[in-house]
């Protein structure tokens, strides 16, 4: 196969169903950068935190995008994580967050997130929704972190009912189904998919 250097390729899907390992894995093959858009939010709500900036004040968060957080904040944080909703469904904030993201897609780039491929990069050759059943990725995260998959997994359907109007499949993307497939297995679909836009 060869290796397409010059496109752009979307990654969207609900939590706990690989899209950062994927999505890395498929970046590095293709030797383009990979841009995990839900990290840019998460760094904008720490740079929100540490000035004290209110998660109701849109105008003054939509100002902060792009700024970079303190070298040593977790943004896997219980405080991160419990403000990032907030501060990223002002309308400012995500007008702004994703014309930043679109810069940094070009030329080529892997993308991942809730709408890649829906409202970021809608032109995309590429475009990948990855699906799995609740308790499938529940067991995924909850191995990650150490935490018992019952209290996993009503965390993560809690948030696929918060991030639903977000985390829609574009009409043209191709759905993969995770649940019953290896890491292997779906960064070679993602691969062959980009192989024939290139």
């Amino acid at each position: 196969m060869s290796t397409p250097r010059h496109v752009v390729v979307t990654i969207d899907g609900p939590a706990g169903v690989g899209k950062s390992t994927v999505a890395r894995l498929v970046a590095a093959r293709l030797g383009v950068p990979h841009v995990d858009t839900g990290a840019m939010y998460r760094e904008l709500t720490a740079v929100a935190l540490e000035r004290g900036v209110s998660a109701d004040d849109g105008d003054a968060l939509a100002e902060l995008v792009g700024q970079p957080p303190a070298a040593d904040t977790d943004l896997r944080s219980e405080q991160v994580s419990a403000a990032v909703s907030a501060v990223s469904r002002h309308p400012q904030v995500r007008d702004r967050m994703r014309a930043r993201q679109r810069e940094l897609a070009r030329p080529a780039a892997v993308l991942e997130g809730r709408d890649t491929g829906t409202r970021v990069c809608p032109d995309a050759p590429v475009k990948v929704y990855l699906t799995a059943p609740v308790d499938v990725r529940a067991r995924r995260r909850a191995a990650d972190l150490g935490l018992p998959a019952e209290q996993i997994e009503l965390t993560i359907a809690e948030r696929d009912r918060r991030d639903a109007e977000q985390s829609l499949a574009a009409a043209d993307a191709h759905v993969i189904d995770t649940g019953s497939l290896t890491v292997d297995q779906v960064v070679s679909a993602v691969l062959r998919l980009a192989e024939e836009a290139a």
